[in-house]
């Protein structure tokens, strides 16, 4: 991508925070229930008489040590039995598009696990109408744009993401895609293949989670097999140079969330993070939070840290922002009115700090 003059000019490190933060952006991976802080935990489960198996918000706050998937997995299930009632989904979404907002994201794609929900004896329509309300108040509200995602939970059986799937298909006005998520060893892609030429023929958008834990060949059949249209996380791309240059050629998105990455010790540390060589090799990678509350940072931390371990630019900071709009699944006119945002913004920005 050729990318702007005002998009090249260096900017001063202790300036560069300030742009990542007034830049608009895209979120294209939150988990909606990744969401969930331990305060509205709590008062989610005092509205709903539930006890919970923590003391406190710090206790629960204290448990966030997680040394793999698996085992932020099991805490952020239980997080979620607190979201009973339509108005649980609503006042959760509500939440994390009020501080996405703050961070200037002017659209976001959010991730919902409704068999979470519905083996609890919660309704798929409980589910959709709370958090599709949010996201209509939002927009009205706050000016910020949020569509639906449905995942299915690759733990459980392609049959029981079929059973989802017809649970869902009365309220599919208010979904744009389906997704794939949860534990991805030993769940590779193909065990959905079948429901995903459904998803396809009934018109959604397709993405996965794939080269996250598991092998770059999970990548590569999420693209042939399932047809995705992005790759959520997808870091372990950088281990196949084949693999490398066709999402290249074919710019298929990488939704990396880099905080998550170091929280899952899919990354030793920021530092040793491979985002940059993905921008290097030309892939459309973006940035995201995934699932904030327990990873320790919404969109805006995910930039800052990153940036400062990677030693990132303003000319980075550009090319991310605009891929996050480039790989949304809105409309064209749409994209190009968020891209004319993001240049007036960097124009702004540079005639206010001159050269750096």
């Amino acid at each position: 991508m050729n990318l702007p003059e005002f998009a090249v000019k260096p900017v001063a490190a202790d300036r560069l925070p300030e742009l990542l933060r007034r830049m608009p952006k895209a979120e294209l991976h939150i988990h909606i229930e990744g969401s969930l802080e331990p305060e509205l935990i709590f008062a989610l489960a005092q509205r709903n008489a539930l006890a919970l198996p923590y003391a406190s918000v710090e206790a629960l706050r204290s448990a966030y040590a997680f040394s793999n998937l698996q085992s932020f997995l099991d805490i952020y299930y239980a997080g979620a039995s607190v979201l009973l009632k339509e108005q649980d989904f609503y006042d959760m979404t509500r939440a994390y598009l009020r501080r996405a907002a703050q961070d200037n994201v002017v659209h976001a794609e959010l991730f919902f696990d409704p068999q979470t929900h519905t083996a609890r004896g919660v309704s798929m329509e409980t589910v959709i109408n709370g958090l599709h309300r949010a996201c209509v108040d939002a927009e009205a509200e706050r000016g910020i744009s949020a569509s639906l995602i449905m995942c299915f939970l690759r733990h459980l059986s392609e049959d029981d993401a079929f059973a989802t799937l017809e649970q869902a298909l009365p309220f599919r006005d208010k979904l744009i895609g389906v997704g794939l998520d949860s534990g991805e060893l030993g769940n590779p892609p193909e065990k959905f293949a079948r429901v995903f030429v459904r998803c396809r023929e009934l018109g959604f958008h397709l993405v996965a989670h794939a080269g996250e834990e598991g092998p770059p060949a999970y990548v590569w059949t999420a693209l042939d097999l399932l047809k995705v249209e992005r790759i959520d996380h997808g870091v372990q791309a950088s281990k196949d140079a084949a693999l490398m240059q066709r999402l290249a050629t074919s710019r298929i998105a990488l939704t990396v969330c880099p905080l998550s990455n170091l929280k899952l010790c899919v990354f030793p540390e920021l530092a040793g993070h491979n985002l940059r060589q993905l921008l290097d090799a030309g892939l459309l990678a973006t940035v995201n939070s995934d699932d904030p509350a327990y990873f320790g940072g919404y969109i805006n931390e995910n930039f800052t840290q990153t940036f400062a371990a990677l030693d990132l630019s303003a000319r980075h900071a550009y090319t991310l922002a605009r891929n996050s709009f480039e790989a949304s699944f809105i409309d064209a006119s749409a994209k190009r009115r968020h891209i004319d945002r993001l240049n007036a913004c960097f124009e702004t920005f540079c005639q206010e700090t001159g050269p750096a």
